[in-house]
Parts: structure tokens; C-alpha cells; sequence
């Protein structure tokens, strides 16, 4: 997983054959492209933020179509780009990029209606759902430290959507925008959390440069699609941003699968979490947003779950490395 991608879809990283052993020197420039892959993103969310009236489903589209830019250079700097075009599983990029454009469509809706950090913290719930998801759906055996921290983190996430629920004692009639957009973050880490559990199976066969390239491809598509239901030309300066969007979304996007080249995700993943103090700086530099109480207090105990989570998962896949190491003949 991955964690929770706000406001973005994240994407596949390298599988962890294809990652050196990660010495102090390597997890050391894996974190350096990690926090790097963070601040473009919110770069990205602010760009998107900025072009305030323009629809969710356009947004979709410029973010996706431009990103595709970078994402080929890249492929193409590393010759890349023909197995990167490869694919024997069509329909499942499909499927994913589908549930992924969902994702991404109403996170950025909620990104209008909300401030920046509170939107982003509500979407670190994603990881939480992955973990509930991969129980439920795909059998994964998850035990009583993983589904403390799982509570212990929606409890957080109750505690921020809670000012904007005031609708459900006056029926949905009395929702307000921002209470909609709360929602509609909610609804958008659903998505994701779905999204990545497509991406395992997918990367079970298929190159991270493959889904990388058809997701974009595909959620470009699923965003020129909504253009009947209404898209406004934007101004000179609504596209300056929109078109910043999708490029620095896919510069993120490489950083991030640098990143994962240089150290092991469980090194890196925790520092997924600084975006919540950058989008805090940004949202009150660039937007006068102001913290409330209730989104801080949700936001560590979220942070504090998830870097729990991965902490988890780092020990329980080292308890598995050292039983197959156990049981292999000598």
C-alpha cells in the first residue's frame, strides 16, 4: 500500500527483488526522494487547490494527461518506455484505472471544498481501509496489534470529520459544502484502499512502469469523459496551475518510485507523514487555512496508527524472512 495517497493515486513501487540492500547510505537517499516525492505532491494538491471552480472530473483529466509528460521521459531516460507499453492484462488496467479516477475524483472535489491539511488528514484513513479491505476480501491475516492500531486510527479520523457532521442532526438538507467535501474524502480513501488491492494483483505480472503509464492513460480518459456533465474554460492562470498539476504530479510520481529503489518501503514509508506539517505551512501561507483543534487531534492519532502499521508490518515480514531462512535445507 501505501499509504494513503492524499490527493493522489499512488502508484506501484519496484518489487522488493529489484531493491539493493538498503545500507545507510541507500535508506538515507531513499528518504531524501521520499520527502522530496511528499513536498511535489503537495506542490501538486496546492496547484489544484488554486484553480478553485474548476470541476473535479477536469481536474481528473489535467492532472493525469500532463503527468503522462514526465512519467515518458522518464521511462524513456531509463529504456523503459516499450516494456513500459507491454501488457498481457488490459482489462484489469481498466478496472483499475476506473476505481483509481473514482479516487482521485473525489479527493480533489473534497481538496475544493476543505482545507488542505484537513484533507489531508482524512485521507491518511486509506492505509486503515487497505488493511480492513485485505482481511475481508482477500483472506490476509490480521491480528490484534493491526486491528487496535485500525481502530485507534478511524477513531482519529471520526474525531476530525466531526465538526462536519452536523448535517446528520438536520438530515442531509443541512449539509453543508464543507460537510459534502468531508465525505467526499472519506469516500475518495474507499477508492484508493480499492485501487491498491487491484495493484497487487496487478504487480503480481505486470511491470510498476506498465501500471504506472496505463493509469494515467486511462484516468485521462475517465476525466475527458466527464466533460459533458460540465467543464469551464479555465483562465490563463486556472490552466498555468492545472497543467503545473499533472507535470509535478508525475515528477512526484518518479521520486516516489525512486524512492523505493534506494530502501525498502518500510524505511521510507513513515515519511509519508510529513505532508500533514507541510500541508499545515502551505494551507495557512497559501490559503489562510487555520488548523482546528479536532483536525490536529485526529491527524497524530491517524499519523500515530499508521506509523504503527508499518511498523507491524516491517516486524512481520522479517518474522517471515527468518522462518523461510529456518525451514530452507543448508
Amino acid at each position: 500500500m501505501l499509504v494513503a495517497l492524499p490527493i493522489r493515486d499512488k502508484q506501484p513501487v519496484p518489487s522488493s527483488s529489484s531493491i539493493p540492500p538498503a545500507g545507510q547510505a541507500n535508506a538515507l537517499t531513499g528518504i531524501g526522494f521520499k520527502i522530496a516525492s511528499v513536498c511535489v505532491f503537495v506542490a501538486m494538491a496546492s496547484l489544484l487547490k488554486a484553480s478553485q471552480g474548476v470541476p473535479a472530473g477536469q481536474l481528473v483529466f489535467f492532472r493525469s494527461f500532463f503527468a503522462i509528460v514526465p512519467v515518458v521521459i522518464y521511462l524513456m531516460m531509463r529504456h523503459e518506455l516499450a516494456a513500459g507499453i507491454r501488457t498481457t492484462r488490459p482489462m484489469s488496467h481498466v478496472w483499475r484505472g476506473l476505481v483509481g479516477s473514482g479516487g482521485m475524483g473525489f479527493g480533489f472535489y473534497a481538496l475544493t471544498k476543505l482545507p488542505l491539511p484537513e484533507t489531508t488528514a482524512i485521507q491518511y484513513a486509506t492505509p486503515l481501509l487497505i488493511v480492513i479491505f485485505s482481511a475481508v476480501f482477500m483472506g490476509e491475516v490480521v491480528r490484534l496489534y493491526r486491528w487496535s492500531a485500525v481502530l485507534v486510527g478511524l477513531f482519529g479520523v471520526v474525531i476530525i470529520l466531526w465538526p462536519r457532521l452536523s448535517f446528520l442532526s438536520g438530515g442531509l438538507a443541512d449539509a453543508s459544502e464543507a460537510s459534502i467535501g468531508a465525505i467526499s474524502a472519506l469516500i475518495s480513501c474507499v477508492f484508493a484502499a480499492i485501487a491498491m488491492m487491484l495493484v497487487r494483483r496487478l504487480v503480481q505480472t505486470e511491470r510498476s512502469a506498465t501500471i504506472v503509464l496505463y493509469f494515467s492513460i486511462s484516468s485521462s480518459i475517465v476525466g475527458l469523459c466527464t466533460l459533458p456533465f460540465g467543464w469551464v474554460m479555465p483562465t490563463p492562470e486556472q490552466f498555468a496551475f492545472l497543467i503545473g498539476a499533472g507535470i509535478t504530479g508525475g515528477i512526484a510520481q518518479i521520486l516516489l518510485t525512486e524512492s523505493y529503489r534506494h530502501a525498502d518501503m518500510s524505511v521510507v514509508a513513515p515519511f509519508e507523514y510529513t505532508s500533514l506539517i507541510l500541508t499545515v505551512v502551505v494551507g495557512y501561507m497559501l490559503f489562510g487555512d487555520v488548523p482546528t483543534l479536532e483536525m490536529l487531534i485526529g491527524g497524530l492519532i491517524v499519523v500515530g496508527a499508521g506509523i504503527f502499521i508499518v511498523y507491524r508490518e516491517h516486524r512481520l515480514g522479517l518474522d517471515r524472512k527468518s522462518a523461510n531462512e529456518a525451514n530452507t535445507p543448508q
